[in-house]
């Protein structure tokens, strides 16, 4: 299952939903510094509109990617490619210090920054001890309702462990947003990885 623009909406304040509009913001900040490079000379915008879509490119790796060994590959590319976005930034900016090159690097910046923010939205998981205790609340939960419910309806006693997994698996599986059945695709990113090369 895939997580679109539309769906994400209904569920702003989940684990899943929240990389998506991290996402959004990381597509954001990367297509406005690319419109900014142009206020760049040419010889430095060329190279800078080169690496931003080497990143970009990258960037969408990293979504759609969930074997950890690709993946920290991934992180240790995604680091060089920053370093060489920076220095590529502030060469520039150090020998024409005006105001248009510091919202080039103000805007460098917010591109950098908006990678770590994903990054920190897929490591905030609910903890294990949260797990935990919802497992011991549902178990709980079935006791007690077996125990009042022994002699009559055994059909009933389905009912609760049905509940409580139907509600559990979305609260889990939204707060795994790699590993889970719903996945964070994309779709501002790969959306601005085709508007910015030549058809």
């Amino acid at each position: 299952m895939v997580l679109s623009s539309d769906s994400a909406s209904l569920w702003r304040s989940v684990g899943t939903i929240n990389a998506k509009n991290y996402e959004e913001a990381e597509a954001n900040a990367l297509g406005t510094e690319y419109a900014r490079v142009d206020l760049l000379p040419s010889a430095n915008a060329t190279t800078l509109r080169e690496l931003l879509s080497k990143y970009i490119d990258l960037r969408i790796t990293f979504y759609r990617f969930r074997d950890r060994r690709q993946l920290s590959q991934i992180d240790r590319d995604t680091g060089k490619l920053q370093a060489e976005l920076w220095t590529a930034v502030v060469h520039p900016a150090q020998t024409q210090q005006t105001p248009i090159m510091a919202l080039v690097v103000s805007g460098m910046n917010d591109v950098l920054n908006s990678q770590a923010y994903t990054q920190a939205a897929w490591w905030n998981r609910i903890p294990a001890a949260a797990c935990g205790l919802m497992g011991l609340v549902a178990i709980f939960s079935n006791l007690m309702l077996g125990y009042s419910k022994r002699r009559r309806h055994h059909g009933v006693l389905l009912a609760l462990p049905m509940i409580v997994s139907v509600s559990f698996f979305p609260i889990a599986d939204l707060d795994s947003p790699r590993g889970g059945v719903i996945r964070v695709l994309p779709q501002n990113l790969i959306a601005l990885s085709q508007s910015i090369k030549p058809p």
